[in-house]
């Protein structure tokens, strides 16, 4: 037997050994535990400030603590308050550890791109890292936790959570979900600088009805398998170890009370092992459903179908052992729940030293790295997307004598944390972020003069500031707009009606425009707009989202050049809002347009094209791509065979780019009908002005197959479209081959 061979079988020895050991620890203490201790592992309270949904207040939550009444906390952020309510637990009769959670989306102090921006990358490394940097700053303060990553896809940009997942593509939130639960969690549970992922909200929380945030979800299960669920099991297979349950119902059964979802797929089909805690009082939630008439019987549904953590509800705290009592619900459901907890909490190493996440050195040290800013310029830098660039305005010169920068977002520095950014209380905003202007300004040289007018808030009618603005842009050689959304526009309970540009901003754009000036917008936001006359009449536009701490300086990094923009997009951008939901991956229908204009008689619009403002996967470059000399290693295939497929790219430009280039399969006929076109693969290519690179993908039976009306995941013999190309609608090469029985 070969060497590596023995050390790989003593590797998983040692490793199932360790794990027997847990389980007997866990095992030892559940039979010393009172049933009042069992549902205090189950139970979830939030501290008493920065609270992320609505507060119970509580006065006896201390009590509660150290009568261990308590598994977990979230929301108390630093190594001293964490070790305060650790202290606590340690006075309770068996001394069982709090878990401390937080909302770690997009970073802890060293605030990341909101996750759709990231997404925008289409850099999994730079995603990954940029998770595993929020683990080490929020595991160095005391937080064992992170409710995240996001991974619902998302298609529709009415919801305000977009920003917290990657887009509307599965096999592209997948390799996100698989990259994110990587960084959180790193080589191992238990480490200093990893904090345990949480996946949600399982699931299908993305296609809520109208894109109204907490509405109901109907969907076919073939759908729910094929598009929403499949970000899941990445997550899960790159090692998750807990899970969140969703506010929705789907089909009817609210998600937190829903067995098929959590008991037969996650814990069954999947077999997960970790643990799954409901969203913010999900499970007391499931009275205003219509689905409980009361807390007791939330509880007694949300136990039954496999939710272990109540998260701030107070359901299992005051009904489960009544429920245990009456016999509606076994002991072996509660002990199941208590086991899966308590060996997270084994695991993390918490029963050998409760404070071992509270030390207040490594937590200075971790949260002052300045080597953490440096990534996130870069994950910034490559989550700008450019949308548009006529007659090469950008990038800038730096020998530009004159630089009007107007608009609102331009002096902002909370802002551009974006939602979900960890507020910690001792932080100086303006010292820590960067903003638009100090970028400029830092980037500029002395020969460069910067002016300044705001123009008009974010939201409202005011046009006051027109004319200052007009007046500064005037003044200038370019005029650099920074308009969008407020950083709290898009999140949680963010849902928006009319997602156009807020305000009076577009006008603010027209009447700058109107000057002759050469015109640049910055568009900052967290979900996709429509901005069509800026789109149609602007110049140069990119798509700046909420890029975090280093905001400014990346911006100001790809206008002048210094980073040529890589970013593509990870949502369809649509004209108007009436063709919401728009995504990519559409089925052709029986009577599909034939171009833009045909109307009659076809699945179309009779008064809008069909054709997204921005399709999936679009960015542009300061330089230019050539696709080349396109191979396949055979043009038909078994399903236990592959396909070779090579190209030539080739920057043909005059400066190194990046480009992201995108493999798409059409299954051409099938026993249900397939998309027009799925991303099935990737990849990112940095070349030099004028370096070619050979670029191969494999394709193997995992790419063609898909779920059949059986929910059997299969491929079926037949012909193949085979597209590669620079977003979804800019193909560059085309071949097609043949899968065989």
């Amino acid at each position: 037997m070969k060497k590596t061979t023995v050390l790989t079988l003593l590797m998983f020895s040692f490793m199932g050994i360790a794990q027997q050991s847990i389980d007997q620890k866990v095992n030892d203490l559940l039979k010393k535990m009172t049933i009042e201790e069992k549902i205090g592992q189950l139970n979830q309270y939030t501290g008493d400030n920065s609270a992320t949904g609505p507060i119970t207040i509580n006065p006896n939550k201390q009590a509660e603590i150290k009568a261990g009444l308590v598994g977990s906390m979230l929301n108390i952020i630093g190594t001293k308050y964490t070790r305060q309510y650790q202290e606590l637990a340690m006075q309770s009769r068996l001394k069982i550890p709090l878990l401390f959670g937080q909302d770690v989306i997009h970073g802890f102090k060293t605030t990341f791109p909101i996750p759709l921006a990231e997404a925008a990358s289409w850099d999994l490394q730079a995603i990954e890292l940029a998770a595993r940097i929020a683990a080490t700053e929020a595991a160095a303060s005391g937080i064992h936790w992170t409710f995240a990553p996001m991974v619902d896809i998302g298609r529709d940009p009415h919801w305000g959570r977009v920003m917290e997942g990657a887009g509307e593509d599965t096999y592209l939130g997948s390799k996100i979900a698989f990259a994110r639960v990587r960084g959180f969690q790193g080589a191992k549970l238990g480490a200093l600088n990893s904090v345990m992922a949480c996946v949600k909200h399982f699931a299908a929380y993305g296609a809520a009805v109208g894109g109204r945030d907490y509405n109901s979800v109907d969907m076919s299960e073939r759908m729910l398998w094929e598009t929403y669920l499949p970000p899941f099991k990445s997550a899960l297979d790159a090692g998750a170890a807990t899970f969140m349950n969703s506010f929705n119902d789907l089909n009817g059964i609210p998600a937190t009370g829903n067995k098929y979802l959590q008991r037969d797929i996650l814990k069954g089909k999947w077999n997960f092992q970790g643990f799954v805690v409901s969203d913010w009082g999900s499970i007391g939630e499931m009275v205003d459903h219509g689905y409980a008439k009361d807390k007791k019987e939330a509880a007694l549904a949300a136990i039954t179908a496999g939710s272990d953590m109540d998260m701030e509800s107070n359901a299992y705290r005051y009904n489960l052992a009544q429920l245990v009592k009456e016999g509606k619900v076994s002991i072996d459901l509660v002990d199941d729940a208590v086991r899966r907890i308590l060996r997270k909490k084994f695991e993390l190493g918490l029963f050998d030293d409760p404070y071992k996440y509270s030390n207040p050195e490594r937590e200075q040290a971790a949260l002052n790295n300045a080597e953490h800013r440096k990534i996130a310029l870069e994950v910034a830098q490559k989550s700008i997307v450019l949308l548009k660039n006529e007659n090469n305005v950008l990038p800038l010169s730096k020998d530009t004598k004159t630089i009007a920068f107007i608009g609102p977002m331009v002096k902002a520095y909370k802002a551009n944390m974006g939602f979900w950014a960890v507020e910690l209380p001792e932080l100086n905003y303006d010292k820590w972020v960067v903003s638009q202007w100090d970028g400029l300004q830092n980037k500029v040289g002395k020969n460069t003069k910067l002016l300044y007018a705001k123009g008009c808030e974010v939201e409202g009618n005011n046009k006051d500031g027109f004319a200052e603005a007009v007046t500064t842009a005037q003044k200038a050689d370019v005029v650099i707009l920074s308009i969008g959304e407020r950083h709290d526009m898009s999140g949680e309970a963010k849902s928006r009606s009319n997602i156009h540009l807020p305000g009076v901003q577009e006008d603010l754009v027209k009447a700058i425009q109107a000057t002759g000036k050469p015109v640049i917008v910055l568009i900052n936001a967290g979900r996709p707009l429509v901005f069509n006359w800026t789109a149609d009449n602007v110049p140069a536009i990119l798509y700046t989202w909420w890029l975090g701490t280093e905001a400014g300086t990346a911006i100001a990094d790809v206008l002048f050049g210094d980073y040529n923009p890589s970013g593509k997009l990870p949502m369809t951008f649509p004209r108007e809002e009436g063709q919401i939901p728009i995504y990519y991956n559409h089925f052709n229908t029986g009577r599909p347009a034939s171009n833009e204009t045909a109307t009659n008689y076809v699945s179309a619009y009779i008064d809008l094209k069909n054709s997204p403002k921005f399709p999936f996967g679009y960015g542009l470059s300061y330089t230019t791509f050539e696709y080349s000399d396109l191979k396949l290693s055979n043009t038909k295939m078994t399903k236990k065979g592959t396909i070779k497929v090579n190209f030539t790219l080739k920057n043909t430009g005059k400066v190194t780019g990046e480009e992201v280039v995108q493999l798409y399969l059409q299954d051409k006929f099938g026993p249900v009908v397939r998309p027009v076109l799925e991303l099935r693969d990737f990849q990112k290519v940095k070349l030099k002005a004028g370096e070619s690179k050979n670029i191969e993908f494999t394709i193997d039976n995992q790419k063609l197959s898909f779920y059949n009306d059986q929910l059997d995941f299969v491929s079926e013999p037949g012909d193949f479209d085979l597209m590669i190309g620079s977003s979804s609608t800019d193909i560059r090469l085309r071949d097609r081959f043949e899968l065989l029985n």
